[in-house]
């Protein structure tokens, strides 16, 4: 059995993972995230609210409370540095009943404990006068104008290729099997990759994998944990509906969490969602009719008119609740360089950039690594011609004809697009994969038009059959044979 060596294994590649690689990566040590899909953000992280959550809603003095403040503080000037969506608009949390506002008010104090800049408590009017679309029923609201929106996709992939480019091996459809600590100091990975049984020994363990972090946690550590799935359900609207409002609404938090809100996304379409239904089955995302007909009726106290024609697509996510309601972060009881993420529910995006600075300044330290001399501090993402003036479009289809071919019509996406997000660091080996850096296939007919013609690109740029390519992960492709049966 081939056997690899690390100073860190980090498991899972969502954005924590890839947030606790990327500040690993300002280190002298060799790091490799394992990732059992065929690309980063395939899990939890490609399934969530896209919010950057403010801090209020977090127990005082609890991990969630901690890192959430921390993380939502330093988005901003990462998504410059690493050149991903994000857009502060402000969220406000609604209080339905003059007997509730009581408990929206120990949620007020909650934030103000927390650190939470800017918040405070206004009137039904005041919010009305902010979002004209709320609906008559809000008697008060909490404005927290820190909160923010954000592109899960460009982070994690943003932040995965930062790590990649200063030196962390990524290794996917990497699935962990077991682990065990050696008598000699540090751990044993046992995982398969490519079909074939394989060894890894890593000094440090990050353990981020998501629904799945109990299941690694509980095989070194003296003190167990318990992760329960919890399903929630979305639908996304059309662009035409992204202007509805301008704030991310939220309704008064219930014992399943923040309820139903309603938000714009940075790409400028509108989200309702999600539901909170505790599952068994930690591989089951699928919607049901139910959980689809909540979302519609919940958003509805919330926000009046929303055009719910305008549903271009749903989907559901997971979140990893772990039974004692708070994050499971540093080193596992009973396990000497086995640091825990785990239990990364909501906020958990917006914690990610700080937990990954937390773990890796933990890991640095019980390692003695010093700080490389040349770390790559930025980023540069993939150009994107929708969000160019007409001047600076004309120059860079001048240098590169290919973006001057449109194959995506609905998000208006290029060939030269399809092409980097295939070619870059980590690039796009799936339909999936494109769509998450491009954005082909998300817009109004739902890559109806375009999955013919981006199917093309991939073959061309991978070297591969048609019959080859794949929705995401292998097992997924997208035809069966071609006319004729001849290869392409």
């Amino acid at each position: 059995m081939s056997q690899w060596e690390y100073d860190v294994a980090v498991i899972g590649g969502g954005v924590t993972g890839c947030a606790v690689a990327r500040e690993l990566s300002r280190y002298e040590l060799r790091v490799c995230v394992m990732e059992r899909g065929e690309d980063v953000c395939s899990g939890t992280s490609k399934a969530n609210s896209a919010i950057v959550h403010a801090g209020y809603d977090a127990i005082p003095g609890t991990r969630k409370a901690e890192f959430n403040v921390a993380g939502n503080a330093m988005m901003e000037q990462l998504s410059k540095d690493l050149d991903f969506s994000f857009k502060r608009n402000g969220s406000l949390v609604l209080c339905f009943a003059r007997e509730e506002e009581p408990k929206l008010k120990e949620l007020y104090e909650r934030g103000v404990a927390n650190g939470v800049p800017g918040i405070r408590l206004i009137t039904g009017d005041e919010a009305r006068s902010m979002e004209p679309n709320l609906t008559d029923e809000v008697t008060a609201a909490i404005y927290a104008p820190s909160g923010g929106i954000v592109c899960p996709f460009g982070l994690t992939i943003a932040l995965a290729e930062n790590a990649y480019e200063n030196g962390v091996e990524f290794r996917l459809l990497t699935e962990v099997e077991r682990i065990e600590k050696m008598e000699s100091g540090g751990y044993g990975l046992t995982i398969r990759h490519e079909g074939t049984t394989k060894a890894i020994t890593a000094h440090y363990v990050v353990n981020a994998a998501g629904v799945y972090a109990d299941t690694f946690h509980n095989m070194v550590s003296s003190r167990p944990i318990h992760i329960t799935p919890r399903k929630g359900d979305y639908c996304l609207l059309d662009k035409e509906a992204g202007g509805h409002v301008t704030s991310t609404i939220f309704q008064l938090p219930g014992i399943y969490g923040k309820g139903v809100l309603v938000t714009p996304t940075v790409h400028g379409n509108l989200l309702i969602g999600p539901t909170a239904t505790d599952i068994e089955d930690r591989e089951n995302v699928a919607t049901t009719a139910e959980g689809l007909a909540e979302v519609i009726s919940k958003s509805a106290w919330s926000v009046k008119n929303i055009p719910y024609r305008q549903v271009i697509t749903s989907f559901a996510g997971l979140r990893a609740h772990e039974d004692g309601d708070d994050f499971v972060i540093g080193e596992a009881e009973g396990a000497e360089g086995f640091y825990d993420a785990a239990g990364i529910e909501s906020p958990g995006l917006s914690c990610a950039p700080a937990i990954g600075v937390y773990l890796a300044e933990l890991i640095a330290d019980a390692a003695a690594a010093g700080k490389k001399e040349q770390f790559i501090a930025c980023r540069k993402g993939i150009p994107h011609l929708d969000s160019m003036e007409k001047e600076e479009r004309a120059r860079l289809i001048k240098e590169r004809p290919d973006y001057g071919t449109i194959i995506c019509r609905c998000e208006n996406v290029s060939e030269g697009e399809i092409i980097d997000a295939i070619r870059r660091p980590l690039g796009a080996t799936s339909l999936d994969g494109i769509k998450r850096r491009v954005r082909q296939g998300m817009g109004r007919c739902q890559a109806g038009f375009c999955t013919p013609r981006t199917m093309e690109i991939l073959a061309r740029e991978l070297h591969i059959s048609m019959e080859d390519i794949c929705k995401n992960a292998p097992g997924s492709q997208m035809l069966t044979g071609i006319n004729g049966g001849e290869k392409r």
